[in-house]
């Protein structure tokens, strides 16, 4: 990364990895739900000069602060809070957004609320959509439910290895590097994953939602990506989002899972292509709704104050 910004949200501290500051583009990435920004770091590249990726550390992961209440801060609601705190830290009025898996889903629930929706321009999924394979999710709480802990970092890659093979990671200094960014090492001198092993709850506190109705309500130009041997996305699903979203691009990764890492130019440049097409402008019905309803309170005090005086 060539920059990284720490911004408070409320009492949590989150990073922010950034490539190419001075890039006259910018494109939020974010990561999926056990992972943190430093993934987008081969995007960022293939990308090229023209795009500033922004990639935050959710809460809980990498670099960002521990929440001490996970009942409370380990939720998508507060994800779209700290999402829209960025957002206007970086004086970002509406952006192109990218989300693996939770960040996909993070997304769509900013592109589908009438407060927020005008803030996202283009939406990009990887991996993830308004339905979800049950038993892909039971098979992500149960492995990140629990603590990790190895006698050596070399145990901690091996494993790595295995749980990320789906990612479609092949070059031998890409896992190396995939494995040092997904470390931390204990009092005790064993290791363990980068991430608050209570970020598994969240699949306990987060109350379940119809996402095809947020699906439905998403206005921005949008794009999905699958990876072909998906645990998490159903290659029927596709269709039945294509139905209710016509204009959706679609791409599948051939020979990998969950999910697509996004560092190859077979995979990046249908991402550029996306991004390069043109998007209406966004708007904000709940803006216009919110000034009427200022004015109509200022017409108020203006006639208590004419009857008062």
């Amino acid at each position: 990364m060539d920059a990284l910004e720490f911004v408070r949200v409320r009492e949590l501290e989150v990073a922010v990895r950034i490539w190419n500051p001075t890039a006259p583009r910018t494109l939020v990435a974010w990561h999926g739900l056990a992972r943190h920004g430093g993934d987008f770091r081969a995007l960022a590249q293939e990308l090229g000069s023209e795009w500033r990726v922004l990639a935050p550390d959710t809460p809980g992961r990498g670099l960002s602060s521990w929440s001490l209440f996970p009942a409370h801060d380990y939720l998508y609601s507060h994800y779209v809070t700290v999402a829209i705190a960025l957002l206007d830290h970086f004086e970002l009025e509406y952006v192109d957004w990218l989300g693996t898996s939770m960040g996909g889903l993070l997304g769509m629930l900013i592109a589908a609320d009438p407060q927020h929706s005008a803030r996202i321009s283009r939406l990009i999924l990887n991996d993830v959509g308004p339905e979800l394979n049950t038993q892909g999710l039971i098979g992500l709480s149960s492995y990140f439910g629990v603590t990790h802990r190895f006698s050596t970092f070399s145990e901690l890659q091996q494993e790595l290895n295995r749980h990320y093979a789906s990612f479609g990671i092949t070059d031998e200094s890409a896992r190396r590097e995939l494995a040092l960014n997904s470390a931390r090492r204990l009092p005790d001198g064993s290791w363990t994953y980068h991430f608050d092993p209570r970020i598994g709850e969240q699949f306990v506190h987060d109350t379940p939602r119809d996402m095809w109705a947020d699906w439905a309500n998403i206005r921005c130009p949008t794009m999905v990506i699958r990876g072909e041997e998906s645990t998490l996305l159903d290659p029927e699903t596709l269709p039945r989002m294509a139905a209710v979203q016509p204009k959706l691009v679609t791409l599948t990764v051939p020979h990998c899972g969950h999910a697509p890492m996004l560092d190859k130019p077979a995979q990046v440049n249908p991402i550029r292509d996306f991004l390069n097409r043109p998007a209406p402008r966004p708007t904000s019905v709940d803006k216009t709704q919110n000034a009427t309803v200022w004015q109509r309170v200022v017409q108020w005090l203006a006639q208590q104050w004419r009857r008062w005086k």
